[in-house]
């Protein structure tokens, strides 16, 4: 269920409308059958519209939208009278949503705050009804022009989760019972690999009612920068964390090579990670004495803040929501 119910791709056929034709039309009266052009002009197709919910958190609900096809705009009448222009579709998206074209893989549309509009594809001008085009010269025009065509075309909405901090780590490093005790999430959580296959997010409440938001990613595996594993599925997400927490469990066999690991994932898939805010936390550091502490502190990196927790006995975790607290209100 876990699965099925978080999608942060879909694929959708989109389709503005059309603008309506304009009309070419001569007004007679009772007294005069010549009384001269009178054609309106035609509406406006519809637009497709992207707007921002931050009550929405998936893109399930437009799974199944496969086809999203606006409505033309009318022609043109007689009496100068303009046709209506087409009822533009309004598309609710999560906070965080990119909106892509399909073949050329351009970036199109970027929605971040609750409420945001921004018109994804135009809706067709309506043409101009022969009355415009009445001069001192030509004062029965013929012409009317026809309504623009809209835009259409394959398109793909992608979804990158919004939070302050991003867990990073292997599978199984302790992401999601360090996440489940900082904050009221309720993540699956069990001993072995992939627990987390979706992005879960949560609040951490900090002193004075202050609050910052936290995400637990998908674990990273070597390779993931190829797509390997949940690959780039999951990578995206961490291009929208400001701080980056990397969870390096206490029994590793090697935790500056773990870490190398991780950080030669982050660089292969986007360089720009690489000049977020890091911060090292050894997880399940109730089994370590002083002297091992001692011993993998030195093995870590000495330009990046460090620290040593325990999820289950709740070490540290005051002075982790410290540090982080400092980290994403660096002036």
């Amino acid at each position: 269920m876990e699965k099925s119910n978080f999608v942060d791709q879909i694929r959708i056929f989109c389709r503005s409308g059309h603008g309506g034709a304009g009309s070419k039309h001569f007004l007679r009266t009772k007294y005069n059958a010549m009384a001269g052009p009178d054609g309106g002009d035609g509406g406006r197709g519809a637009h497709i519209i992207l707007r921002g919910n931050k009550n929405l958190w998936t893109l399930l609900h437009l799974r199944y939208y496969k086809n999203v096809l606006a409505e033309n705009g009318e022609g043109g009448s007689g009496t100068n009278c303009t046709g209506r222009s087409g009822k533009d579709i309004i598309i609710d998206v999560p906070l965080g949503t990119i909106a892509r074209d399909e073949e050329t893989g351009i970036k199109e549309a970027e929605i971040l705050e609750d409420g945001q509009e921004i018109i994804w594809m135009k809706g067709g001008r309506g043409g101009l009804g022969n009355a415009s085009f009445a001069t001192a010269t030509n004062q029965a025009p013929e012409h009317a022009q026809p309504g623009e065509a809209g835009e259409e075309g394959w398109k793909v909405l992608e979804l990158k989760v919004l939070a302050d901090v991003g867990l990073v780590g292997f599978p199984n490093a302790g992401k999601s019972t360090l996440l489940s005790v900082l904050t009221a999430a309720k993540p699956k959580i069990a001993d072995y690999a992939f627990t987390t296959l979706t992005p879960q997010l949560g609040i951490v409440e900090y002193r004075d009612g202050k609050s910052f938001c936290i995400a637990d990613l998908p674990g990273i595996i070597e390779g993931a920068a190829e797509g390997k594993g949940l690959g780039h599925r999951f990578l995206r997400h961490i291009e929208r964390n400001s701080v980056l927490l990397f969870l390096i469990p206490a029994d590793s066999d090697d935790h500056k090579k773990e870490f190398a690991i991780l950080l030669h994932e982050l660089e292969q898939y986007n360089p720009e990670l690489l000049h977020k805010q890091f911060i090292i936390a050894i997880s399940k550091s109730d089994m370590l004495d002083d002297e091992l502490k001692s011993a993998i502190k030195k093995e870590l990196p000495k330009n990046i803040p460090n620290i040593f927790i325990s999820s289950v006995t709740q070490q540290g975790l005051v002075e982790l929501k410290d540090l982080l607290w400092k980290t994403l209100n660096v002036v």
